[in-house]
C-alpha cells in the first residue's frame, strides 16, 4: 500500500513538474534560431521556423521600430508599439518581447492582460499610475504612481493597466517574458466579442441593465 502512495505522490510530482515546464517559452535547443517564414531547409521551433544559423547575418538581431511615437489620436489616448516574435524574428526562442507605450494627458493603457508572460515596466518620461489585481478570490489591487526612471511589475496573467496622471505626454516601455505574449484587452474582449456574448449574460455577470450591456457591445463592435 505505502509503495503504491509514493508511486503516485511520485506521479502528481511529475505531473506538476511537467506543467510548470510548460508554463512559459520552451527553452532553446541551439544558440540561435532567426524566425523565417521559408520551410525550405529549416527547422520548426516555438512556433516559427528557424533561418539557417550559417546564414543568419547581425540585422537579423537588430530592430529599429521604438523610435518613433505611436500614434494615440484614439479614444483612450494611448498607442502600444509591440515587437515580438512577429515584428522582430530575431526573438524567436528567447522567451522575450518588448513594447513602447505613448500616453496623452490623462490617456490610459486599459485593463489588460497577457496570457503567457510577466511585465516590466519602466517609465522614461511623465508620470503614470499602474496597477495590477490579484486573482480570485481575494482581488487584491496594488498601485503606485511612477515617475521617470521608476519600474514597476506585473505579475503573469493578472489584470494591470496603466494611467497618465500627469499634464504632458508621458512614455514608457516595457519587458516581457515570452517572444509572444498576446494581450486580451478586458472590455474590448468582453463587449466586443465575435460574434457578441449574449447580453443577458453580461447583464447577470455585471449587475447592469441589459439596454446599458447592449450599449457597451455597439460602443466596442
Amino acid at each position: 500500500m505505502k509503495k503504491g502512495v509514493r508511486f503516485l505522490v511520485a506521479v502528481a510530482l511529475m505531473e506538476l513538474a511537467s506543467f510548470l515546464a510548460s508554463a512559459f517559452d520552451p527553452s532553446p535547443v541551439q544558440d540561435i534560431c532567426v524566425g523565417i517564414n521559408d520551410p525550405k531547409n529549416a527547422v520548426f521551433v516555438n512556433g516559427e521556423f528557424c533561418k539557417d544559423p550559417y546564414l543568419t547575418v547581425a540585422e537579423d538581431f537588430f530592430y529599429q521600430g521604438l523610435k518613433n511615437p505611436g500614434d494615440t489620436q484614439n479614444l483612450v489616448g494611448s498607442n502600444v508599439t509591440f515587437v515580438t516574435v512577429g515584428q522582430f524574428p530575431g526573438l524567436n526562442t528567447l522567451g522575450i518581447s518588448m513594447v513602447r507605450i505613448d500616453y496623452v494627458p490623462y490617456g490610459v493603457n486599459p485593463p489588460h492582460i497577457h496570457p503567457r508572460a510577466a511585465e516590466i515596466l519602466t517609465v522614461l518620461e511623465g508620470t503614470l499610475l499602474a496597477g495590477f489585481v490579484t486573482s480570485n478570490p481575494e482581488h487584491r489591487f496594488f498601485s503606485k504612481v511612477l515617475n521617470k526612471g521608476d519600474v514597476f511589475a506585473f505579475p503573469l496573467g493578472l489584470i494591470h493597466f496603466q494611467y497618465n496622471i500627469g499634464h504632458t505626454n508621458a512614455v514608457a516601455i516595457a519587458a516581457l517574458s515570452s517572444q509572444s505574449p498576446g494581450v486580451i484587452t478586458i472590455a474590448n474582449a468582453t463587449f466586443g466579442s465575435n460574434p457578441p456574448i449574449n447580453p443577458d449574460i453580461l447583464a447577470k455577470a455585471f449587475q447592469l441593465d441589459k439596454k446599458v450591456v447592449q450599449y457597451l457591445q455597439v460602443r466596442f463592435q
